[in-house]
């Protein structure tokens, strides 16, 4: 069907407008191109200008002379070139005076025929040649914007981003991605032609700023646009003036609208890294239903950057045991003299390339990236190790806790695994001490319950980790299987600075007397911290007061002694 069309366009003979006071000028045109157009003739500007408009639809081109009474031709060439709808129509002017050539050209028209008129055939092939030119111009405008908005579509808006790059290297730009909020809510509840009436409202807002400011705007897909702009630092005065134009253009209200900026944009990256930074900054505002502007920061991509090589790396790292278990220990308070009890082990990287790496940093990244399992295990398996070489080799055990998270307690094979490590270690059960958070017994407590029982049934401890941050109610704690307590260290830290902290400590511990179970209190730091909970009738200490995370040759000395550091035991 296509090619159909394109054939009957090419054979139909298109209309030419000829422009002209003079009647013998008009009549010589006539005679050199009938044979090949249809020409229709106007005695003056006013006369063409209604042509125009009666006949837009069927013109192909007009040849304009210059002097003429009423409208001359550079008003009709001002009026064509400022009308949107016409000024696609090409325009040769018919002159003889060279300044007015230039003029004209200047104004849009885009070829001249010199007079007298002579050589009929140069006459030809210059009309037939503005004619296709238009043409092809007219076609490329259609696949290069999209049929909806009008803006560019992806593929031009990049050719143009970069000629901009390219033409103005010295220019600053700023690289902004558009997108609604909730777009297809929009769609449901109003409509297609509702959610299309907003989508050409942006567009028309976009253009009407960049009208004011150097820069282009492209629709990508749905509800998003790419806008390349000169760089301005005034984006937080300008997104409530754009809001408004939308609603102007639009005809909606209260339109939720996020965009977000990469500023001064850095042109060694290629096109797509810059947009992926706006957008980045786009994404973050998903979180609020109010429409919002947020500018990209720069070291928010080398965070990701890392995390992304962290875990590339993570299967070699557990390989070659970069991972590092270090063990905190923990001292029994109820005697007059502390007594190393037990310890937790806990996680370290020592990265061939960034050196010591925080947990703060790799364990967020493992739990949001399924690598969490792998690492626990890594775990496991190195502290019963541990516990299993200082039996055998200097005669002690000591009992050592380890992090369980809710997706290992989950996994149908955690009884087994665990199981299997105690006994290749030829350890008992109660010497793997299993820490499982507060807010993991929230999450899906019914199942969670009947996993930790069959764990409890194997005679492993269950400690309840971070006790005071998940808020579990105490109907909940009542039927919680757990064989000790351990309060969160947010508590621990604040309990000396004011009364209410201290009641709040107070009221835990209350709790796990009812409960008939210990409390290990972790993240004491200060005397004053450890004589306020010795008074309180806390079992159990973990912290820098003590002691931070030691490796395993360095906790050797305390660990013969079972005593803590003698500047610490005497208050």
């Amino acid at each position: 069907m296509e090619t159909v069309t394109r054939i009957e366009n090419e054979n139909r003979k298109r209309h030419v407008l000829v422009v002209d006071d003079e009647i013998i000028n008009r009549m010589i045109l006539g005679n050199i191109l009938q044979s090949e157009f249809d020409v229709f003739y106007a005695s003056d500007g006013e006369e063409a200008w209604a042509f125009i408009q009666r006949e837009y639809d069927h013109l192909s081109i007009i040849l304009l002379d210059l002097l003429m009474p009423k409208i001359d031709g550079f008003e009709l060439l001002k009026r064509l070139n400022g009308s949107k709808k016409y000024k696609s129509i090409p325009v040769i002017v018919l002159t003889s005076e060279k300044d007015a050539e230039i003029k004209s050209l200047q104004m849009g028209a885009v070829d001249f025929i010199p007079k007298p008129y002579e050589m009929p055939e140069v006459i030809c092939a210059r009309v037939k040649r503005s004619i296709k030119l238009a043409e092809e111009n007219s076609l490329l405008n259609a696949v290069k914007n999209d049929s909806l908005t009008k803006l560019y579509n992806k593929e031009f808006f990049y050719q143009y981003a970069l000629d901009q790059d390219r033409f103005h290297a010295d220019q600053e730009m700023d690289m902004l991605v558009l997108n609604v909020n909730r777009f297809h809510i929009v769609n449901e509840l109003y409509g297609h032609k509702t959610g299309d009436d907003l989508l050409r409202g942006i567009a028309e807002s976009l253009r009407f700023f960049l009208r004011k400011n150097s820069g282009l705007a492209c629709r990508c897909y749905s509800d998003t646009f790419y806008v390349y702009i000169a760089h301005r630092s005034d984006y937080d005065t300008l997104f409530p003036r754009f809001l408004a134009e939308v609603e102007k253009n639009s005809g909606l209200k209260d339109i939720s609208i996020r965009i977000g900026v990469y500023e001064n944009c850095d042109k060694q990256l290629t096109l797509d890294q810059r947009i992926d930074r706006a957008a980045r900054a786009c994404s973050s505002c998903r979180k609020t239903y109010k429409s919002s502007i947020a500018m990209f920061d720069n070291a928010q991509i080398e965070k990701d950057l890392l995390g992304e090589k962290l875990i590339h790396e993570s299967e070699r790292a557990l390989r070659e045991k970069q991972f590092q278990v270090h063990y905190q220990p923990k001292f029994n308070i109820e005697g007059e003299v502390p007594v190393f009890s037990s310890a937790e082990a806990l996680i370290r990287w020592n990265h061939p390339e960034f050196g010591r790496i925080s947990p703060g940093v790799f364990i967020p990244l493992f739990e949001e990236n399924g690598l969490i399992q792998k690492l626990d295990n890594y775990v496991w398996n190195e502290a019963a190790r541990q516990v299993n070489q200082w039996k055998k080799e200097l005669g002690v055990r000591l009992p050592v806790s380890v992090n369980v998270s809710r997706v290992d307690m989950f996994d149908p094979k955690l009884e087994e695994e665990l199981l299997g490590i105690i006994e290749r270690n030829e350890l008992s059960p109660d010497e793997l001490l299993l820490e499982i958070t507060e807010s993991a017994y929230s999450d899906n407590s019914s199942a969670l319950i009947e996993i930790v029982n069959k764990l409890r049934s194997d005679g492993f401890r269950i400690e309840m980790d971070d006790f005071g941050s998940g808020y579990s109610s105490l109907n909940m704690l009542s039927s919680m299987p757990i064989d000790i307590l351990k309060l969160d260290m947010g508590f621990i830290r604040k309990m000396c600075d004011n009364e209410k902290n201290k009641q709040m400590v107070e009221i835990m511990m209350e709790i796990a007397k009812v409960l008939d179970v210990p409390v290990i209190a972790e993240g004491v730091e200060t005397a004053e911290q450890y004589g306020a909970l010795k008074d309180m009738g806390c079992n159990v200490i973990q912290g820098y007061y003590f002691s931070k995370p030691l490796p395993p040759e360095e906790l050797e000395e305390m660990l013969l002694t079972r005593t803590a550091p003698a500047s610490r035991i005497n208050l």
